[in-house]
């Protein structure tokens, strides 16, 4: 479930025929990933870029510093439950696309955990000619030594699914198999799987996604389970699994749209609606109990409340939701996990954060605070079903990620494991602010600066922002910013605008569609919130996004120009216009609107940066930058905005990695030397 959400999130001008008012687009031929002429043009790209930002007197420095961190072998070697002890991927110069290894837990809690290897890939890839990327591993309960394993070529979202046995090191000869794809599977037992993929060409919705569930045996027999529409953004299947791993109850999650669904109960051949809103999304299921989490108001339950149904009701239609926890307006759920006999809840408060275990008696949930450090930001990197253990990474600006093993029964937790100091943080400190918006909505932002900096609007600062898909951005450390940027003198800025999900579902909904401007403007006031507390002035600020993030970038240069002197713009969506007919475009209807009703579109072309450049205009030199292999947001929307600043005579650079999918990270080499390029840059634009 929450693997599909990340891939949809993560997350062009409309063909002559659709408007004939609209003239047609020149550089539509660069949407096509892979065609000669346009891999040549992002060759010569590339070449410029490299010529600019390698020869750069700073990039060899900043390219060993931060190789150094993203190959440390000091670093916390992240760790998930399996198998009574925890496994790991681990890369490093010599492991460039990761090794899969397993150690008990008592070994890994040790200075030097004994690993066993179970899959190296880079061998296979070299046996195999491919370039994998791992994306994890599905393990059937309760041993956990066979597991459908996810390859990616690449980097895309798009993955092949082998069977593995950890106890023989090996695929299974002969065992469940399927080939790359969009797709989502489980177990249902030893012998089956839940599966949702394209099983023919044209077994996709618009957004690329299957909305077709089968049963499939180990005999090779599928059977359809269930059918959404192809009008759908997918379905998912999800296995409600219970004591010793045995699978309770099978549901389906239809996508209505990004953020409309529907759920049913699959039971003796028959679906049994579940009575919610359609903003609602399934986040577990314990003791008998499947919980969901409302994404607006319904059934005198708040917008945020987090309820369950019971198992056993639901199959006797005499179901009635049960409240477990109601955020208050500065509070937010981020995610939700379930252990053996608790339920545990990763919550915000004031976009800070903290971690509750739930208990369920008599019909009543009462919850425990976990004893995890003050005013960090947490990760629940594995919560076991065998137990009531969890692993939770704890984290802050300055404060480098520790590794706690906690247990929800108690509320007690202990340190594991720790990162060492990647940068000087002491020489730094941390302020919280909030911006007045366009609207007068208070928008909060924190700031990472020097100690006893001179505030004369001199310091150099990054700028990131989002704002999208009810996704948070709390504090964070982050080692190659500290070591490259902070050391300098820099300043490193996250505002925390509308459209995220610091305070829950109203912070995003409230800039929905039509009422996207107001996040635009949300990052403009920080902008200018920082000029006024002369923290630093638009010729110092630079500002970064990716994905989304893209969106906001490029609409923040085509709008107010005036307000930086640097733009890295990652990942990017930038042609509103056409997004929804590029890769997952189609899914994310919801959150932007749809540019082929006349009246979604004459909202999103006021805003749409690729359409809005203007002659005449003195914008900020951007940095452009995405991937080849990236299959959620489309490579063209990056392309096609360098294109037309070429053709208008902008300065801008461009450069695209040729692997590593959205995410752009997956080889530690490639990742440090695509930052030993963003950070030359932003110190180009803002240090000199």
């Amino acid at each position: 479930m929450k693997r599909l959400l990340t891939a949809l999130t993560g997350a062009l001008l409309l063909a002559p025929m659709a408007h004939a008012q609209t003239p047609a687009d020149p550089f539509t031929w660069l949407e096509e990933v892979d065609a000669p002429k346009a891999l040549t043009w992002v060759e010569g790209q590339n070449a410029k870029s490299a010529k600019r930002l390698e020869a750069d007197a700073r990039y060899a420095t900043y390219l060993a510093q931060a190789r150094a961190i993203f190959t440390a072998k000091d670093r916390i070697p992240w760790p998930t439950f399996r198998a009574g002890g925890v496994d790991n991927l681990w890369q490093d110069d010599a492991h460039v696309h990761g090794v899969w290894r397993h150690a008990t837990l008592a070994s890994y809690r040790s200075a030097e955990p004994v690993w066993e290897t179970l899959l190296d890939l880079d061998a296979l890839s070299n046996a195999e000619g491919k370039n994998w990327i791992w994306k994890g591993a599905t393990c059937l309960k309760p041993a956990q030594t066979l597991c459908l394993v996810e390859l990616s070529d690449g980097g895309s979202d798009a993955v092949e699914i082998r069977e593995f046995d950890t106890a023989k090191k090996a695929f299974v000869e002969r065992g469940f198999r399927f080939a790359s794809g969009k797709q989502n599977l489980d177990w249902i037992d030893q012998d089956s799987l839940m599966v949702s993929r394209i099983w023919t060409p044209g077994d996709e919705t618009p957004s690329g996604y299957a909305y077709i569930v089968r049963k499939v045996t180990r005999d090779g027999v599928a059977r359809e389970i269930y059918r959404g529409q192809k009008t759908d953004v997918g379905v998912t299947p999800i296995v409600l699994r219970g004591a010793g791993g045995k699978a309770d109850g099978l549901l389906a999650r239809r996508g209505l749209t990004f953020f409309e669904n529907e759920f049913v109960l699959l039971e003796g051949g028959q679906t049994l609606p579940i009575a919610l809103p359609r903003k609602a999304e399934y986040q577990a299921y314990i003791d008998g109990q499947a919980i969901f989490q409302l994404k607006e108001a319904w059934g005198g339950f708040a917008a945020g409340a987090l309820i369950a149904y019971d198992l056993k009701a639901l199959r006797a239609g005499a179901a009635k939701p049960e409240l477990i926890v109601q955020p208050g307006p500065r509070q937010a759920i981020s995610d939700v996990y379930d252990t053996k006999g608790r339920l545990v809840v990763n919550l915000l408060d004031e976009v800070k954060g903290a971690v509750d275990a739930y208990d369920r008696r008599d019909g009543r949930w009462t919850a425990t605070r976990l004893a995890l450090p003050k005013d960090a930001t947490f990760t629940v990197r594995s919560a076991s079903g065998d137990d009531n253990q969890l692993l939770v990474a704890a984290e802050g600006f300055l404060d480098p990620a520790s590794l706690w093993l906690a247990n929800a029964a108690t509320g007690k937790a202990e340190p594991v494991k720790a990162l060492p100091a990647r940068f000087h943080a002491a020489a730094h400190e941390v302020k919280q602010h909030w911006a007045t918006s366009s609207d007068g909505a208070k928008i909060p932002y924190f700031v990472v600066l020097p100690k006893g900096a001179k505030l004369d609007g001199s310091l150099p600062t990054i700028m990131y922002g989002y704002g999208g898909f009810e996704v948070a951005k709390p504090p964070i450390y982050l080692p190659e910013m500290g070591k490259i940027w902070l050391e300098r003198g820099g300043a490193y800025v996250i505002a925390n605008i509308r459209g995220g999900g610091e305070f829950g579902p109203a912070w995003h909904q409230s800039v929905l569609r039509e009422k996207r401007q107001l996040s635009f403007d949300d990052f403009a006031a920080v902008a200018k919130d920082l000029s006024a507390r002369k923290i630093t002035s638009a010729r110092r600020l630079g500002i970064y996004g990716r994905s989304n993030g893209g969106v906001l970038t490029t609409v923040s240069m085509t709008q107010h120009p005036e307000l930086w002197n640097a733009i890295v713009v990652e990942s990017p969506l930038i042609d509103m216009l056409r997004y929804h007919k590029l890769s997952a475009g189609a899914s994310w209807i919801g959150e932007y609107g749809d540019p082929d009703v006349p009246a979604d579109r004459a909202f999103i072309e006021t805003y749409s940066a690729y359409q809005n450049l203007k002659s005449g205009v003195k914008y900020p030199e951007p940095y452009i930058t995405t991937n080849t292999r990236d299959d959620r947001v489309h490579p063209g929307h990056a392309r096609k905005f360098a294109a037309r600043l070429e053709a208008m005579g902008v300065p801008y650079l461009y450069y695209e990695q040729t692997f590593g999918g959205h995410a752009n990270d997956a080889d530690p080499e490639l990742n440090a030397r695509r930052w030993a390029r963003h950070y030359v840059y932003l110190a180009q634009k803002l240090m000199d």
